[in-house]
Parts: C-alpha cells; sequence; structure tokens
C-alpha cells in the first residue's frame, strides 16, 4: 500500500469523523470471539486519535456505539462497556499525556442508559480537559443522529409553547444549538472503512456538506498510512457547497 506523507496535503480537514466498522468480522475471519475485535478496534481508536492529532487536525469524532448497537448479544454489550470503562479510566491516568497533547474530551449521545459509573468518568474526563484547545476528541457512545435532532426540535417546541420563539422565526442555527455537537465545525471529511457504503444514522444533519471516503479495510486493521490516503484523497476535492466555484472553507 502506497504511504502518504505529511508534504502531500495542501489542505487538511478541520474536522474528521470515523465510523469504527468492521470489529466483529475482523475477529470471525480469524476464528476470535467478537470482543478480540473490539478490544484490537479500541487499540486502532487510540492510533489513530493521537495520530490525526499530530497531523494538526482540530477536531476528531469517532462512532463506537449507536443506539442501535443495544440489540446485539448481552455479551458483546457487556465487553463493548468494559472497553469504554478502560479507556475512560486510561485517559484519567494519561491526563498529563493528554494534556500536553491538549487534548479536550467530548463525548457525545444519550447517557441515560450507560452504567452509573460510566457517565461519571465521562463528566470527569470532560470536565478535566475543558481548558483544553489543540484537537478535540468527540466520543459517540449511545448515539443516534435521529433522536439526537428529534431532540433538538423538542427543545425549540419547548421555546415556542412558552412563547419565546416564533415558528416563523426558527432558522437551522437552531436546530443546530440544540445538537450534541453544538459550537463545532461540521465534519468536513468522514471515514468509514469495513467495505459499507453508508452513514447508519451517524451526524446527519452536520454530513450535509461532507466529504465521504470509504475504504474495504476493517478498522482493527486500519492505519495512519489509510488516515493519510483520506486526507491525500480529501486535499484534491473541489469543494463548493451548493455553488458553483470551488470553496475551501477548512483553511
Amino acid at each position: 500500500m502506497e504511504e502518504y506523507s505529511a508534504s502531500v496535503h495542501a489542505a487538511l480537514p478541520v474536522h474528521v469523523a470515523v465510523i469504527m466498522d468492521g470489529n466483529g468480522r475482523w475477529a470471525a475471519g480469524r476464528g476470535l470471539p467478537r470482543s478480540e475485535g473490539h478490544r484490537q478496534g479500541a487499540k486502532v481508536f487510540r492510533q489513530i486519535c493521537e495520530y490525526g492529532a499530530d497531523r494538526g487536525i482540530g477536531y476528531l469524532t469517532f462512532y463506537a456505539f449507536s443506539t442501535e448497537n443495544w440489540s446485539r448479544p448481552q455479551e458483546e454489550i457487556a465487553s463493548i462497556m468494559a472497553l469504554f470503562r478502560d479507556y475512560l479510566q486510561e485517559a484519567r491516568e494519561r491526563r498529563e499525556e493528554n494534556e500536553a497533547r491538549g487534548f479536550r474530551l467530548r463525548f457525545i449521545g444519550d447517557r441515560s442508559a450507560l452504567p452509573a459509573d460510566i457517565v461519571s468518568l465521562v463528566e470527569t474526563c470532560e470536565r478535566e480537559s475543558l481548558h483544553q484547545t489543540r484537537t478535540t476528541v468527540n466520543l459517540a457512545v449511545n448515539y443516534g443522529s435521529r433522536l439526537e435532532i428529534v431532540a433538538s426540535v423538542r427543545r425549540i417546541a419547548e421555546r415556542v409553547a412558552r412563547g419565546e420563539l416564533k415558528p416563523s422565526d426558527i432558522t437551522p442555527a437552531d436546530i443546530e444549538q440544540g445538537l450534541y455537537t453544538a459550537g463545532q465545525p461540521d465534519p468536513d471529511l468522514i471515514i468509514r472503512p469495513s467495505g459499507e457504503n453508508r452513514l447508519s444514522n451517524f451526524l446527519l444533519w452536520q454530513a450535509a456538506y461532507s466529504e465521504f471516503w470509504f475504504s474495504d479495510v476493517l478498522w482493527p486493521d486500519f492505519t495512519p498510512a489509510h488516515f493519510d490516503m483520506a486526507l491525500a484523497d480529501f486535499a484534491q476535492r473541489k469543494r463548493r457547497f451548493g455553488g458553483i466555484e470551488a470553496v475551501q472553507k477548512n483553511i
């Protein structure tokens, strides 16, 4: 596989989102339990997260667990939650290292269904990294974009009911303010490995003008070289945002 150096990229995306997919198939192909695929996928997540930050990406969003994933076998769900718990505890243990990298940790999704100890760790990690500004890392857990949009619309409906807002005055900005990613730029680039070519209920509103990069490689086999390939491809795109002339919003 061809490797790309940093000098190749004329324009880096500000925000890269990644759908981490293929852990189960990776494990099945090796005769291993699905939990081993998730374990390897977690290692790759850490590697790509650090590499993306080192490349100068300001926002990194990783799709880890969707609202639909609760339908999976309980044993698999338990292993994913255990990995999430391990990551949060490790993040606290590596607080000084993460601060040196400038990581701000954010967790997007519905926390109400998560174990109480995980919610507590999430809140602690967010609070302790609040002052960091170099790279914001969003981890989407129990995330579903349709429900995210519905929740935002409900907040707007409540404002209308209280007489604070007229229906005729509602703007896209009002919806954006109620999303988990409020205050962040929309993803410039969405990467999906594993051979699937769909969004799977991920950042539906935010992806309106995102560029996509698909690959057949399974997530546990994803490497910094693959990440660089996606960045190099992005640098060649002509982004028009509905207009005629190419517009480069990310530089």
